[in-house]
């Protein structure tokens, strides 16, 4: 009996609704040359929640937009689990909420469904497809779809060096049989260590050493390609159409992005065919030292990356996973997510035929734990993706000036009392409406 295709049958995408611009707005004010944004980070502006926004609503808003379009009602929906690290409840997760949100519009309610809350920094979005597609193919889901959603506000502290990578949105995700965007593979890659690169201990803002973070994320993600490839054979730059990686801020993925090229193409035509213009990839044996190897290795990566082949291979792999992610900033567990559409949405708009190729997903997240696994496309893509392009709802949000950033910034800070108007009107969307007897918050749906 064959096992049914198990993946992502719709997704939806939801934004905070205030943006900055770190050309024209961040960079100015803080007197720094704003190529360091555009060019070094990669990004163009930052998604800021409203004063009425926040995890839930927008996790919630994304929800309903997915379940209004496939036509769900809640028993359809077997189980709910929420990806975040902006979480602000040690006990009650915030997929109890995000039902509790979704039960005031809809029929019938979520009595049934499994509820949970994953974390693991930035890879719990991926982990929580994990969880639903074992679900699933266990048989446990009594014909019901799993709804992912992956949530937060990524807030640093002002003045640090993370602050121009923040970004606040959610992705919802029904994961089902006989999907219609991507089937998930059964392979898999992990590399995982206790690491301490970015961490929250009972903090909202994160404590990051980014110089060692993202030594992290590429050693991690070296050792997941490579456990994967254990289980699922030699990895070439031709499987794959699209390498849609966790994007805390583009500049990191063209890192990895190298780094990956030069993993699966050693030892190939390609190396050989490369080697008159840069040589061969250095190997440590052929060398006295791990410094001196270290050091060989550096320089053959820096003249990789500047080859006509592999330009275009990153142009074409790699580069359309980041177009809403330069929009948007860091999304924490959504950003593998969102470059993913990114990546199908660049193949709609240039009418190419990927139904049946394959994408090799990197996720990671902090502390550190990297995954690695396959997703085939589907012929129903183009309908799906269609359906969550954000590029019109980006392009709708309020564009803040410095003063009302700072403002904004306050108004999310949980160390902060302020109260300031909001930027938008909200309009057919849950807002968060003010707390309860036990301090918990409330949220409403507003027409």
């Amino acid at each position: 009996m064959t096992e049914p295709a198990v993946g992502l049958d719709a997704i939806e995408i939801w934004t905070g609704k205030c943006k900055l611009d770190l050309a024209n707005t961040f960079a100015p004010a803080r007197d720094e040359d704003p190529e360091k944004y555009t060019k070094g980070l990669g990004l163009r502006a930052s998604s800021f929640p409203d004063t009425y926004e926040d995890i839930v609503t927008m996790g919630a808003n994304a929800a309903k937009r997915l379940m209004d379009r496939e036509g769900l009602t809640p028993a359809d929906i077997g189980r709910i689990d929420v990806a975040t690290e902006s979480a602000f409840d040690n006990s009650k997760p915030v997929s109890t909420y995000v039902a509790g949100c979704l039960e005031q519009v809809y029929e019938g309610d979520f009595r049934h469904a499994n509820k949970g809350e994953r974390k693991f920094a930035c890879v719990s979005g991926t982990q929580s497809i994990d969880d639903a597609y074992n679900w699933i193919r266990a048989g446990r889901n009594r014909g019901r779809a799993a709804l992912v959603i992956a949530t937060d506000t990524a807030l640093y502290a002002r003045g640090d060096p993370g602050e121009a990578t923040q970004g606040a949105g959610a992705v919802a995700m029904l994961v089902d049989v006989d999907p219609s965007i991507v089937t998930l593979s059964t392979e898999q890659g992990i590399g995982s260590m206790d690491e301490t690169d970015f961490l929250k201990p009972n903090q909202q803002f994160p404590s990051v050493d980014g110089k060692r973070s993202v030594q992290v994320y590429l050693s991690r993600m070296r050792e997941a390609l490579e456990d994967y490839e254990s289980v699922a054979g030699r990895v070439g730059v031709e499987d794959f159409v699209f390498a849609p990686f966790h994007t805390p801020f583009p500049g990191m993925v063209r890192k990895a992005a190298v780094l990956a090229y030069r993993h699966v193409t050693r030892g190939t035509e390609i190396e050989d065919a490369l080697e008159p213009e840069i040589g061969r990839q250095p190997r440590e044996d052929d060398f006295d030292g791990r410094e001196s190897f270290e050091t060989n290795m550096r320089d053959y990566v820096d003249a990789l990356s500047g080859t006509e082949r592999y330009r275009t291979w990153y142009g074409e792999t790699v580069e359309p996973t980041l177009g809403i992610a330069r929009e948007v900033g860091n999304w924490y567990t959504g950003s593998v997510h969102i470059a993913r559409v990114s990546a199908l949405l660049a193949a709609l708009e240039n009418d190419r035929n990927i139904g049946g190729e394959t994408l090799l997903v990197g996720s990671y997240g902090s502390g550190a734990q990297a995954e690695i696994h396959a997703e085939t496309v589907r012929e129903g893509w183009r309908e799906g993706v269609a359906a969550a392009d954000p590029f019109d709802r980006l392009a709708e949000r309020h564009s803040l000036s410095f003063a009302e950033y700072e403002h904004i910034h306050d108004a999310h800070n949980h160390e902060v009392e302020t109260e300031i108007e909001a930027f938008t009107e909200p309009n057919g969307e849950f807002i968060h409406a003010g707390w309860g007897r036990m301090n918990e918050r409330k949220y409403e749906y507003v027409e």
